[in-house]
């Protein structure tokens, strides 16, 4: 599972917010009075943490990406990606990420030894968070699920 995560505790000192994520790990807030309203990270933000994203993956060896929401997603994707239009589609990874070339070797021993990526697939679909913001939180959720159950058939198989 891919996604923006806030970090539990805010930083006071203003600026920029380091938490945990594997998508994007820094990312602007605004204060308002005691609440942290979140922004987009942009892609300067996306870039900087490529590099973790890609070693994380190295070490992982994925069967199924899930990819929640529209900034995990542009960040393994690339900027034009929709999760509205392509949500719940199993994609082939990582020939479907904006930088395939990124996540196609990975290491396999301590040595500096690497080898081709196992082939695995990708899902994207909104952050679980969307649904606590949707119009129609019923809908929005049956929506989720459905796109959730699409990669648990596809680890059954």
């Amino acid at each position: 599972m891919l996604g923006r995560v806030p970090y539990p505790a805010p930083d006071q000192r203003g600026g920029f917010l380091q938490g945990r994520t594997n998508a994007v790990k820094h990312f602007r807030f605004e204060l308002r009075g005691k609440r942290r309203i979140h922004q987009t990270p942009d892609r300067v933000h996306i870039t900087a943490c490529r590099p973790w994203l890609v070693a994380e993956f190295a070490r992982l060896h994925p069967q199924i990406v899930v990819v929640l929401g529209a900034t995990a997603a542009k960040a393994l994707l690339g900027p034009t990606f929709r999760v509205t239009k392509q949500r719940g589609e199993l994609l082939p990874w990582p020939a479907s990420a904006q930088h395939p070339e990124d996540f196609t070797r990975v290491p396999v021993d301590n040595a500096g030894k690497v080898a081709d990526a196992p082939e695995a697939r990708l899902l994207a679909t909104i952050h679980p968070s969307a649904v606590l913001r949707a119009d129609n939180q019923d809908v929005a959720y049956d929506g989720l699920v459905a796109d959730l159950e699409v990669a648990a058939r596809a680890l059954a198989a």
